[in-house]
């Protein structure tokens, strides 16, 4: 991914439920930025053609999902979801290796029988809105960098192009996955702006000088007084 513009690594998550609005901002952020990703409130709001109303403003669209079900039920989502032709698809790697491989399976499948495009499928490794004490909590023994590990080392073997995981992890993950294996990273925040619910942050820069592909920054482009110009200057901010 190194031939990547800074701009092309900005995946901006439009969380709304909003389709004119959505599409309309999509539509203005155009090249500023590398997509558009659109979650669970957006789609539980408007569905499928919620989707292709922002898909005729921007037709880069991370679907982000982050399905999670038995195998079978996973892959014949997915399946349904071909015909949007989504850019990325998100699973979480907690439903374990199966669920994944045959996530993976079903995007080849699904892509060849739409005639379209293959979409990375990535799997969510531990939100970035917890934290050591909240793994803890749920049950989980190992540390919080070490859990990670352990999820984007299955997601690579099932098959995944990439996982979902929070700044601080993306050089252990870059290190032990190699450079083709794909990290897409929230919890990006400029410099001098709020956290806001996320807990393991970084700025735009400092996660792509340590390997992340893409970002994903929501609130500091959206509620900013000028998108367009908020995400320039991540652009800047990366470019420096």
């Amino acid at each position: 991914m190194a031939n990547l513009k800074p701009s092309e690594r900005i995946l901006c998550a439009l969380d709304t439920i909003n389709a004119a609005q959505a599409s309309t901002l999509a539509a203005a952020l155009g090249s500023d930025v590398g997509g558009i990703k659109l979650g669970l409130e957006f789609f539980g709001a408007n569905g499928p053609e919620g989707f292709k109303e922002v898909l005729k403003a921007n037709q880069n669209i991370f679907l982000d999902l982050k399905l999670h079900d038995i195998p079978n039920t996973v892959a014949k989502a997915i399946h349904s979801l071909m015909p949007l032709h989504p850019k990325i698809m998100t699973i979480h790697t907690a439903g374990g290796y199966a669920m994944m491989a045959a996530a993976a399976n079903a995007a080849t499948e699904a892509a060849a029988q739409e005639c379209c495009a293959r979409p990375l499928i990535v799997g969510v490794t531990i939100l970035t809105s917890l934290d050591g004490a909240d793994l803890t909590a749920v049950g989980y023994q190992d540390s919080l960098p070490g859990q990670v590990l352990r999820m984007a080392k299955l997601a690579k073997k099932s098959g995944l192009d990439g996982v979902v995981c929070s700044p601080h992890e993306i050089k252990l993950l870059r290190d032990t996955c190699g450079p083709d294996f794909k990290l897409i990273v929230p919890g990006i925040r400029p410099a001098g702006s709020e956290k806001d619910d996320q807990k393991r942050v970084m700025t735009p820069k400092k996660a792509i000088e340590l390997g992340a592909d893409f970002l994903v920054i929501g609130r500091p482009i959206t509620q900013a007084d000028d998108p367009i110009a908020a995400a320039r200057a991540i652009v800047e901010e990366i470019d420096s």
